[in-house]
């Protein structure tokens, strides 16, 4: 944009020092040379209405063969100046669509590189539960393993048991035998009766001990085979509970299996649309090294123009010679007098 103090002197002081240069004093090299300030409309303008003005003040001072060479000049700079403006306009396009697309690349860039470290970050959750799930499950097999263990256990003071009840049994039918043969004694051998009598007392009490103590045997297995029950119990809840946990940790894993997938999806999404970006760079590019070739085109016609215009200023002279030359002595004394 012009700033406040760009006005027509201004333009006319930078134009006559590029002059004063020996430069041409084009759009681009008065912009330069009043600091890359100004609108390039502006300044075409001011140079427009100087160099009319010029044009005016050579009309009335000059002769006709410098008037239409400055004519002829002038006109080949509004041809260069006009070829100039749309390239100037072209350029200044691109340098904002690829400051865009730049900008915009950018961003994509860094949504792709915030989604790869959530990626990250659900793949080290992910790992994490995984480890926890692997750990769950070796306490899992080791619990089933104890609890076959106390069941082989269990099994096997059950077997004990029986052969207490076995053992108890036996020593009942032989306490009934025993009773059987007292009666037997005492019918038959009275006069043993008080000996055989405290003898079998003796033997009942030893074998009443035995009871007894076989007795408590199985009530202590009994109160094992309970608490080994009860274990089992704790043991079957612990099983359900440590399920439960692990029907969860699958759930949440199928969840987070799921929560990569999406990610992916939008990895991909990301990198189409990079690659979309990229296309439109590449063809922008294309665009700009086209304009680039019309640039250098208008360029080759403008010297043309320049090659042309010199031509003419020859052809000028040469026919301004011929005319003098052609002019009789007399006259050109006359117009001497």
């Amino acid at each position: 944009m012009a700033r406040g103090g760009i006005n027509k002197a201004v333009v006319q002081t930078a134009r006559l020092a590029i002059i004063a240069r020996g430069e041409n004093p084009s759009i681009d090299a008065v912009r330069i040379e009043m600091g890359n300030t100004g609108s390039k409309t502006t300044i075409h303008r001011y140079l427009k209405e100087l160099d009319e003005n010029e044009a005016r003040q050579a009309i009335t001072q000059a002769p006709i063969d410098d008037e239409l060479a400055e004519l002829v000049g002038k006109l080949a700079q509004r041809l260069k100046d006009k070829a100039q403006e749309p390239i100037d306009n072209a350029l200044a396009q691109f340098e904002q669509q690829k400051t865009a697309l730049l900008a915009q690349l950018e961003e994509l860039e860094l949504a792709h590189t915030q989604l790869k470290q959530q990626f990250e970050i659900q793949a080290a959750a992910l790992e994490d539960e995984s480890a926890t799930l692997q750990s769950t499950l070796s306490s899992l097999q080791t619990e089933q393993t104890r609890n076959a263990g106390l069941s082989q256990a269990c099994s096997d003071y059950e077997l004990r048991i029986n052969d207490k009840d076995e053992q108890i049994r036996s020593l009942e039918e032989k306490h009934l035998h025993a009773r059987e043969a007292l009666e037997h004694y005492r019918n038959a051998i009275k006069d043993q009766r008080e000996q055989e009598q405290r003898r079998h007392e003796g033997q009942l009490q030893q074998v009443q001990a035995e009871l007894r103590q076989a007795q408590q045997s199985a009530m202590v297995r009994q109160d094992e085979i309970t608490q080994l029950h009860r274990d089992n119990e704790r043991l079957l809840i612990e099983h359900r509970v440590t399920v439960k946990e692990l029907s969860a940790l699958q759930a949440q894993l199928g969840q987070d299996r799921e929560a990569q997938h999406q990610l992916r999806e939008q990895l991909n999404l990301i990198d189409a649309e990079r690659s979309l970006l990229q296309e439109r760079l590449r063809v922008a590019l294309l665009e700009t090294q086209a304009r680039q070739e019309a640039l250098a085109e208008h360029q080759q016609i403008n010297k043309s123009l320049e090659i042309d215009l010199v031509k003419a200023q020859a052809s000028m002279e040469a026919l301004r010679l011929a005319a003098v030359a052609a002019t009789p002595p007399e006259a050109t004394a006359t117009t001497t007098t």
